[in-house]
This record gives structure tokens, sequence and C-alpha cells, in this order.
């Protein structure tokens, strides 16, 4: 199982393959686009422009959000990083989308094309290979938290809290999908001599990525507010605490990421009527030693010894006469 400095040392390097692949990709579609004056090239080099801001923008969400606690922020920075990503997110909305989908409108009223389609078929090719190689990074990364969370790395890719990771891994894959859609478009332009469809296909790629954008932007409000750990990591950590050996009933159990690497437990517990301040004591040091294991995440735990509440005793009281008054 990697340790929390080598995942954050893989996402580290997965969004700096990805920046200076988007970098180097951003640069010859713009080229290409000057040269052939496809809508469809010039709407792909706006979108590598915009991926390769976005992997600044998450390095910083990185590095900034790594910052260790100090007395002013006693939970340390975490949440700061899922707010560098939003502005990444914002970013890839105005420049890229905006850009795409308003050059695509102009072209398909203008009509205007060079004819040179020789340089964005060859810049197409290279992106694609490129864009592919970054996009293979990032899933090798899915994959392997995925296994560590077991869970499926679909069902990590939608519940992550390491919002880096998934904005590489979603827009290299409409980095793809969206060189699919440019070469499309600008082949039946070249075949048909009209330059409607690589107006529509300019279209579409700002529309694909108004998607990501919204997805992303909506991921990254709900970890600002503050988002629970997924129901089944909810479910065990539950577990955890009730297997502790004075806990009678855990009353209720709150988390919060504080951060794509951390992770705050607080609960109401009801200890047995016979332990002892030190059985408590001995308690809640036993659960971090547990949480931490289990989940390397769970930074902070905070137990609150609770007395039973009168009305769930008398609830269970019930249902135990009902049981035993049954035939």
């Amino acid at each position: 199982m990697p340790s929390e400095a080598e995942a954050k040392s893989e996402s580290v390097g997965t969004v700096l393959v990805a920046g200076t692949a988007n970098l180097a990709i951003a640069v010859a579609k713009l080229v290409a686009g000057l040269i052939s004056g496809s809508a469809a090239m010039l709407s792909e080099a706006a979108h590598s422009v915009a991926d390769t801001t976005t992997e600044v923008l998450l390095y910083l969400a990185l590095r900034r959000g790594a910052r260790p606690a100090d007395i002013r922020h006693p939970f340390g920075y975490g949440k700061e990083s899922y707010v560098w990503a939003f502005l990444a997110a914002v970013f890839t909305f105005v420049a890229g989308a905006g850009f795409a989908i308003t050059h695509g409108v102009t072209t398909i009223l203008v009509h205007k094309h060079s004819g040179n389609y020789l340089a964005s078929y060859v810049v197409l090719a290279i992106s694609f290979v490129i864009e592919a190689v970054s996009l293979a990074r990032a899933a090798r990364q899915i994959r392997r938290e995925s296994r560590r969370w077991l869970t499926t790395p679909g069902r990590f890719l939608r519940l992550t809290a390491d919002t880096t990771v998934k904005a590489v891994f979603l827009e290299d894959s409409a980095a793809l999908i969206g060189l699919l859609l440019a070469g499309v478009g600008v082949g039946l332009s070249h075949l048909t001599g009209d330059e409607l469809y690589d107006g529509i296909a300019s279209i579409l790629i700002g529309v694909l990525l108004l998607v990501v954008a919204v997805v992303l932007a909506r991921s990254n409000i709900s970890l600002l507010v503050g988002r629970a750990v997924p129901e089944r990591v909810h479910r065990e950590i539950e577990r955890e605490l009730s297997d502790l050996p004075t806990v009678d009933r855990i009353d209720t159990l709150m988390t919060m990421q504080l951060g794509p690497k951390d992770i705050l437990v607080a609960a109401k517990v009801d200890f047995r009527d016979e332990a002892t301040g030190a059985d408590i004591e001995a308690a809640a040091d036993e659960a971090e030693r547990r949480l931490a294991a289990r989940y390397p995440e769970v930074a902070y735990v905070f137990l609150d010894p609770t007395h039973s509440l009168p009305r769930l005793d008398a609830h269970r009281a019930r249902r135990t006469q009902e049981s035993t008054d049954q035939p």
C-alpha cells in the first residue's frame, strides 16, 4: 500500500506530465490552426491552453493544500486545494468552452478556410499519442488508488476527494474526444469543401469542455462546503469504533474531508457503564490507531462520551419485550 507521501508525489507527477504535454500540444495546435485556418484546430489550441492553465492551478492546489497546520488553521490548508481546483474549472469554462463555441459559430457564418489541411492532420495525430500517454498515467494512478480503497475505478473517480487526479483524467479524456471531433470536422470539410463541419466540430469541442468544467466545479464546491466520506467508508469507520472493547453503541458519527489526504472523524459514543476514565482514554487511543491503520487519511479522531438517551433505551427495551412476547 503506498504511503501518503508517495500518493502525493504521484499526484504531483501526474499533474506535471499532463501540464508539459498540454503546453507542447497547445503550441503545435495553434501553429496548425493558424496555417490551416481551421476553427476546430484553433478551438483545440484553446482547449490545450485551458488545460495547461488548469494544470498550473492544480499544481498550486497540491502545493498550497499540503502546507502543515498552524495556529490560525489548526486543521491545515487541505480545503485550499479545492479553491484552486475550482478556479481551474472556471477557467476551462470561460476560456476553453467560450472560445471554442464562439469561434465555431463564427466559422459557420463566415465559411473561411485557407485550404491547407496537412498540418492539421499531422498535429492531430501527434497530439492524440501524447494525450493518450498522459491519460494512461492518470488511469494507472486511479486503478492503484481504487484497489487501496477496495472499490472500482469508476466509483473511486466519482467519489474521490483528490480532485487533481480526477481533473487530469477527465481533461485528458476530453482531450482525446476533442481530437477525434476535430479530426472528423477537418476531414469532412476537406472532403466536401464546406466549412460547416469544421464549425460544428468546434462547437462540439466547446460543449465537451463545458460538461467537464461543470462536473469538476460541482465536485469542488461539494468538498468546499464540507463533504462526508463515502457511505461504505462511513460504515467501516462506525464498525471499527463499535468493535472497541468498552464501547456499547455509537450514537452519532460525523466525518468530513478536510483535504485530499485528510479526514476528520467525530463521534458521540455511549461507553459501557462500568468503563472508567482510564478505559475511555485507552479506547480513544485505540480508535486513533485502528482508524489510522485502516485509513491513513484519517488525521483527526474526536470521541465525545455520552450517556444513553432515555428515549433510545426505552425503545430498545420495548423492542426486546416485543420479541420476548412473540410465540
